[in-house]
């Protein structure tokens, strides 16, 4: 069974075709994910890498994925439903496969990094145009250009050495794009112009004024990227900063993850929102600015950076922090801002990379309890996942500073009602 790849076309005669995707759920709780089975046979159809297809659905659904190209495994986070994943896959063919002119997936992206430019060329009408790079999916495209049309798997690309040694073997070079810069206004004959003027209405004018534009900034945004990373972090200290000092910090949380992205910094995110939002009363602002986290927390990297904000946030603040870490650290991970692993790791090592030693010591030692539950909790999930949730409830206790794990024992009644005989009704 196949489907358009244009699924606006009803032409039961449409050429165009690829396979429906497969989603797989597997697990459960905080662990479920969705295996896409078959997501090298769509890319292949649509002549783009999986990894491409896969990002995505990670820009559109706000999820985690992970794409193992070895072993041709890709998987986004979360239970998402086969029919959900194909409307959203309808949004990347819009965008990045169809040619814009003749409305035929007959394309090849042409990346160039250096300039951050992906040009698109159409085999079937001969369009030759710029992608509109300001899609997230964009950034990781110009940072994983793609080695052929259909490169991405490991399949794919034994076929590709196939096909290569067949075309020396029959005296012939096969064709390949892959090294084309991205077409700009100026470059090579006078010719070329033609491909700029196909309008001569002042909407047509307008738009190839903004394009232009547009180059011409993302040229200028370029030179920060060669700048080194400390200078790149501080950009994007002061780009928070100033947010915050103009009262625009809440509504600002996707042009705050967009600039960490710009300047290849987002893994260091967390520790630099950690120095600017958050003060002795983290609680509440955990809550506040979880949003502003979330978009960076979903890499293990970050989050090892929000432990060390949080560590020197504990520092600033030792006499009000110390003796609330793990409340801290708990209201951290309730919050999906903290992953379970990344937790037990951080407090398996004691290190002087934030703090002192000492402090560091002593921070370790308050969140002691904390990390005794987390351990505990995952030992008796594993042991109890046929059971009833209810049968137990986590405890904290302001007073004591710690927290328990109390039992809920069921009523004599609810017992009772259990022992009774039903073929004796």
């Amino acid at each position: 069974m196949s489907i358009n790849i244009n699924r606006g076309v009803s032409d039961p005669f449409y050429r165009y075709k690829m396979p429906p995707l497969f989603a797989k759920v597997e697990g459960k709780g905080n662990g479920i994910k969705t295996v896409i089975v078959n997501m090298v046979d769509v890319a292949k159809a649509l002549k783009r890498p999986p990894t491409y297809t896969t990002k995505f659905f990670a820009c559109e659904l706000g999820a985690q994925t992970q794409c193992d190209v070895k072993n041709d495994r890709y998987i986004v986070n979360g239970s998402h439903e086969a029919k959900k994943l194909q409307d959203v896959l309808d949004g990347f063919i819009r965008k990045f496969v169809l040619c814009p002119k003749c409305d035929n997936p007959e394309t090849d992206l042409h990346v160039n990094p250096k300039k951050l430019t992906i040009g698109n060329s159409c085999k079937a009408c001969g369009y030759c145009g710029m992608v509109d790079t300001s899609h997230k999916l964009c950034t990781f495209i110009l940072k994983n250009p793609p080695k052929t049309a259909d490169s991405g798997s490991a399949s794919v690309q034994k076929d590709t050495k196939r096909n290569r040694k067949k075309d020396k073997r029959n005296g012939s070079e096969a064709e390949n794009h892959s090294d084309i810069d991205a077409p700009e206004a100026g470059d090579g004959d006078d010719d070329d112009d033609d491909n700029w003027v196909e309008e001569t209405t002042e909407e047509a004018q307008r738009r190839r004024i903004e394009d232009i534009s547009e180059h011409v900034k993302s040229f200028t945004l370029s030179e920060d990227l060669e700048k080194p990373l400390e200078e790149r972090v501080n950009l994007f200290y002061t780009f928070v900063k100033q947010k915050k000092e103009n009262k625009t910090i809440d509504a600002a949380d996707n042009a705050i993850l967009a600039e960490a992205e710009r300047l290849d910094v987002k893994a260091m995110g967390p520790l630099i929102l950690s120095e600017l939002l958050f003060n002795e009363n983290i609680e509440d602002q955990i809550k506040k600015y979880k949003r502003h986290f979330l978009q960076f927390c979903d890499d293990k990297k970050a989050q090892k950076y929000l432990l060390g904000g949080f560590e020197c946030l504990v520092k600033l603040y030792q006499a009000q922090l110390l003796p609330r870490v793990p409340h801290i650290l708990a209201d951290l991970y309730e919050a999906d801002l903290l992953q379970e692993d990344v937790i037990i790791s951080w407090a398996e090592k004691v290190s002087k990379k934030y703090v002192s030693k000492e402090l560091a010591k002593e921070i370790h030692a308050k969140a002691a309890p904390f990390i005794k539950w987390l351990k505990e909790a995952e030992e008796e999930s594993d042991e109890r996942e046929d059971e009833d949730d209810d049968n137990f409830e986590v405890v904290y206790s302001s007073s004591a500073q710690e927290l328990m794990v109390e039992t809920v024992k069921p009523d004599k009644a609810e017992k009772e009602e259990e022992d009774i005989d039903i073929d004796a009704i």
